[in-house]
């Protein structure tokens, strides 16, 4: 098995939101709450869930712009500090208008003191080399570039200090589907050849499918499946995971007749539930969902497939 590149142990992440006349908060918004997951090298872990469950503010985490109110992050490596890079949803809004293709590469290069502009140009066409872009490119401007073409930039600038991880937040979600494809072939090519590690988050099942190895389904700030891919698509176990899967459509598959399945809005997170979390909004609830529920394996023979749910063997709701 690879090793660790990165160790989450009970991350809490929380934000003020209504205080006092003293300043003091009054109230919070829990985004975190109680986050445990390794991550190992060179693989893609897919994160997933809906809008509000958490996915950002773990993003913000792992790249040191949000500190945990609770919990500690390792890494395992030797420079002292973690060298994480981000490739944004929107490369048009994540690239500065201002700068020139080459400036745009090397800026984590400029952050960590290096400015000789000979070695940055160099540098520049060998990391826009590498993910399909022609070095005579070099002195435009984003406004130049299609979308797919600055994509490419920004996964060149990534890749540019040699990061322990890459974050990939949605980089496929506003592009068209033939440009998603050769963004995602590239990616898996830059990983192949540079032993990359990719923690990706999106809405997209169908993405997450083909590019993740390990897939951590979240919901209201905690993860209530973890595992394989392939196992936890194929057979899920928590009710989350199954609401969450059923509600992506199936190309050429009717809906059914009372129409699509109303799914209940995510719970606020101000006041979060004093058992296991999803007991409102889950068909199979019964005695003993009240308490807390852990993260734990759901067998001694798929010990890497863990869910937060004691009734993990479920298949259908009671009474059905």
């Amino acid at each position: 098995m690879p090793e660790a590149v990165l160790t989450l142990d009970d991350i809490h992440v929380r934000f003020p939101v209504k205080r006092n006349w003293r300043g003091q908060a009054r109230t919070w918004a829990h985004a975190l709450n109680g986050v445990d997951l390794t991550v190992r090298r060179g693989e893609t872990l897919g994160v997933v869930g809906e809008s509000g469950c958490g996915k950002t503010t773990l993003a913000q985490v792992l790249m040191g712009l949000q500190q945990p109110t609770q919990g500690q992050l390792r890494w395992n490596n030797d420079r002292g500090q973690p060298n994480v890079q981000i490739v944004f949803q929107d490369p048009q809004s994540s690239l500065d208008p201002r700068l020139p293709v080459w400036k745009i590469i090397t800026e984590p290069s400029y952050v960590k003191g290096e400015s000789q502009e000979s070695v940055m140009r160099a540098r520049a066409s060998r990391l826009a080399q590498q993910v399909g872009l022609s070095p005579d490119y070099l002195n435009r401007y984003p406004h130049e570039f299609s979308g797919g073409q600055r994509q490419r930039i920004a996964i060149a600038r990534a890749l540019a200090s040699d990061p322990d991880v890459i974050v990939l937040d949605e980089p496929t979600s506003a592009l068209d589907i033939s440009v998603q494809a050769q963004i995602i072939n590239l990616l898996f090519t830059l990983q192949r050849e540079h032993q990359l590690t990719y923690i990706l988050i999106s809405h997209n099942v169908s993405v997450i499918r083909h590019m993740s190895n390990r897939i951590a389904v979240m919901y209201l700030g905690q993860i209530v499946e973890l595992g394989d891919t392939a196992q936890v698509l194929a057979r899920q176990r928590h009710p989350y995971t199954r609401l969450l899967l059923d509600a992506v459509p199936v190309l050429g598959a009717p809906l059914p007749e009372s129409g699509a399945q109303a799914i209940p809005e995510l719970p606020g997170n101000r006041v979060l539930p004093t058992g296991c979390f999803f007991l409102d909004r889950c068909a199979f609830r019964k005695q003993g969902c009240e308490q807390q529920q852990q993260l734990k394996p759901v067998s001694t023979e798929t010990p890497m497939h863990s869910v937060r749910c004691h009734r993990y063997d479920h298949d259908e709701p009671d009474g059905k």
